[in-house]
């Protein structure tokens, strides 16, 4: 016993080398969550990075502190239903010591004030399910404000009380509204606030030194995030469109893990013993004993279930339709590598009429730039990556659709892997830089597409919109710059910086972890999960366009312009306080491929042609206009006449507009409550979009794709 003492007290001197954190006071009423050793060395690590490697330079001061308390205390309570001004005046003690205290790996105050948080948040569910079963007076002109982010801290509890009993009552008007009873409406708000109760209490120290590390990082920059060791792999399994498992999605219900969907091709799907709507109650590995997995979080049940390929797993199954009383049926599966291809890229075909001539042009939609980097190097020639999977996509549509363009549909895709932007740009351009990057000491290298020839060399365009960032922007960038293809859609998002994907037990001596395994688990397993510390993805770079132009905060203008379907004003690089500024470096030495110049104004000019006359485009800008006025709405009426009246109208409206539209493609009218298929559904951006492709092709040659000259086009 003693020498387990002894090695614990070692292992922490080891760890911490540095002043002993303070203690973190206790709050009555709450099971308190407390840091770990673990925790403590990742941010004296994370610490280190940052003012080491990251691009800005930074040294995390009193400066950094204050934005970090500021950060963190809006992202736990955005609203403000839960501290109140006393609260956030004790908190401001903190202000200038997160600093210090995190670069002494000392996490005692940010969880300290969690753990208010948490009192604050238990205690005032515990307070809306007494008010569930008030008796509220509906008739009565009062208003709820709901939008309390730009309003003071309330004064006092009894405010807070005030506001949470309005929260309930509107609420249980709306359930009122929508027709049910009031014992059902009851029933309905103490099952939502006990279920969040629930939820509260699986709360753990990874997730609240996630938040911690979250306000830190991004208090840097927007994109230098920190990932724990599960998000860090989830991360991996995003961006390689794949994960070992048994091919099942899964969500929680009731404390219950359910079967939301078999994923084609999986284990699960292949067996056909399980069904969407089936719930899992255990897990064994093998023939090992099994482990009873309700009420646990959704994150632990789905490590017991994953596992590498190869492995057998057992589940203790309650069959869609059938009572939880019901016996159990057991399965065992096998585990593979499950490909995602719902989240790959994916192609369709469309037919455009212009000019009375026929078009058959190819979509290819990307969600993002993804590759499967442990597959690749440990050798498998079938790894999955983004081009890699276009390249497929291009042969498909070449020589079974035989289509006459193809356009790339980057709408909403957020960017990945830098190297497959390059890659996938290669496609489309012959050898060349593509793009740009500056590093820590300001040293610019030129990465290029290598290899000679293209995949594809008619005419190309490509959508974007205000979600389209990095690995996006690059791509689009590089094809306007070049004069490849055309580019339709609203400016990108403007991210235009390069992470570095680091995994933290690469940077930490082993011995330190073996002592921390030793410390956290009393044993001295190198691959322990004891010793995963997680990811950083560190921003170490900034990437330009080859025409010298950076697109951070500025992003990529398209050639043709669509109103944004998004707020310009929210969401976007310039929108972020602590995203590095716009600048721009020599130009790249490069022959585009074609000048645009001469034929976009003639492109534009019959785009505006079109929706001038356009009842989608017409509608499209009516309700955006809509949605900026309700944007700045920040309260709603408790009187159920004048809330119902006003819903009534809204969906009226909206269903007078609809019926127009689909009267103006000669669909029949639609009722309230009726669902619109799949099949009917329409992409007004995707339509004209492809309308302008075509517009495009009358100026291109059919066999070299390039564009005409000026003087043929015009004849």
């Amino acid at each position: 016993m003693l020498k387990r003492i002894l090695l614990v007290t070692f292992t922490a001197a080891v760890i911490a080398c540095h002043a002993s954190p303070q203690p973190q006071p206790m709050v009555s009423g709450v099971s308190n969550i407390l840091p770990d050793e673990k925790q403590a060395l990742v941010c004296r690590e994370i610490v280190k990075l940052i003012e080491t490697y990251n691009y800005k330079k930074i040294k995390v001061n009193d400066s950094i502190s204050s934005v970090v308390l500021d950060r963190y205390i809006k992202d736990l309570d955005p609203s403000k239903y839960y501290f109140t001004a006393t609260d956030i005046k004790e908190f401001e003690k903190f202000r200038y010591e997160l600093d210090n205290q995190f670069r002494n790996g000392d996490l005692s105050a940010p969880f300290y004030i969690f753990n208010v948080y948490l009192k604050r948040y238990n205690d005032y569910l515990n307070y809306a399910l007494v008010q569930s079963k008030t008796k509220f007076d509906f008739s009565q002109n009062d208003t709820y404000v709901f939008d309390r982010e730009k309003m003071p801290w309330t004064a006092s509890e009894t405010a807070l009380n005030e506001i949470w009993k309005k929260r309930v009552k509107y609420e249980l008007l709306n359930l009122k509204i929508a027709g049910t009873t009031e014992a059902k409406n009851i029933e309905t708000i103490t099952k939502r606030y006990d279920n969040l109760k629930s939820q509260s209490g699986k709360i753990n120290n990874q997730d609240v030194f996630q938040m911690v590390m979250n306000s830190f990082t991004e208090a840097i920059d927007p994109h230098t995030n920190y990932f724990n060791p599960v998000n860090a792999q989830q991360f991996d399994e995003e961006m390689a469109r794949s994960f070992e498992g048994i091919g099942a999605r899964l969500q929680l219900e009731n404390e219950i893990l359910k079967i939301a969907e078999i994923i084609p091709g999986g284990p699960a799907f292949k067996g056909k013993q399980l069904s969407a709507g089936d719930r899992i109650i255990g897990v064994a590995q093998g023939a090992g004993e099994f482990e009873d997995i309700v009420g646990w979080r959704i994150e632990n049940s789905v490590s017991k279930i994953k596992g590498p390929k190869g492995t057998k797993v057992r589940l203790k199954i309650i069959p869609v339709g059938q009572e939880m009383s019901a016996k159990p049926v057991i399965i065992e599966l096998v585990r593979e590598r499950i490909v995602m291809e719902d989240q790959s890229a994916q192609k369709k075909v469309r037919t455009i009429s212009s000019n009375g001539k026929p078009y058959k042009i190819g979509i290819i939609t990307v969600p993002g730039f993804y590759a499967d980097f442990k597959a690749a190097k440990a050798g498998d020639p079938n790894y999955k990556s983004t081009t890699r999977d276009v390249k497929l996509l291009i042969d498909t549509l070449k020589k079974l659709d035989k289509v006459d363009a193809i356009v790339m549909d980057l709408r909403g895709n957020g960017g990945g892997s830098l190297l497959e932007a390059i890659d996938l740009t290669g496609l489309f351009i012959d050898k060349g830089p593509v793009v740009q990057v500056k590093n820590l000491k300001n040293e610019v290298e030129v990465s290029d597409d290598a290899n000679a020839g293209v995949a594809w060399s008619g005419p190309f365009g490509v959508m974007i919109d205000r979600l389209s960032a990095s690995a996006s922007e690059i791509f689009a960038g590089a094809v306007q710059d070049y004069g490849r293809g055309v580019i339709m859609g609203t400016q990108t998002y403007g991210k235009g910086t390069v992470q570095s994907s680091i995994n933290m037990n690469d940077i930490v001596n082993p011995s330190i972890l073996n002592k921390l395994a030793a410390l956290v688990k009393g044993t001295q397993g190198k691959d322990d999960a004891a010793t995963e510390l997680g990811k950083i993805n560190l921003t170490m770079a900034k990437f330009y366009r080859v025409n010298g132009s950076s697109t951070q905060h500025k992003g990529v203008v398209p050639d043709i312009e669509f109103p944004s379907l998004y707020p310009m004003d929210k969401i976007g690089e310039d929108t972020e306080i602590s995203a590095l500024p716009w600048d721009v470096v020599s130009k790249s030495n490069f022959t585009p491929v074609a000048n645009l110049g001469t034929v976009t104004p003639e492109l534009v000019k019959l785009h505006k042609e079109r929706m001038a006359k356009s009842l989608d485009y017409k509608m499209l800008n009516e309700d955006l206009a809509d949605l900026k006025k309700r944007d700045t709405e920040v309260s709603v009426s408790l009187n159920q006449t004048k809330l119902k009246a006003e819903r009534d109208s809204l969906e009226a409206k909206a269903l007078q507009r609809m019926n127009l539209l689909r009267a103006s493609r000669g669909l029949p009218a639609v009722k309230k409550g009726d669902k619109i298929t799949k099949a009917e559904s329409f992409d007004f951006v995707e339509d004209e979009s492809l309308q302008v492709i075509a517009d495009f092709m009358r100026f291109t040659n059919p066999n070299t794709g390039l564009v005409k000259t000026q003087q043929s086009f015009h004849k």
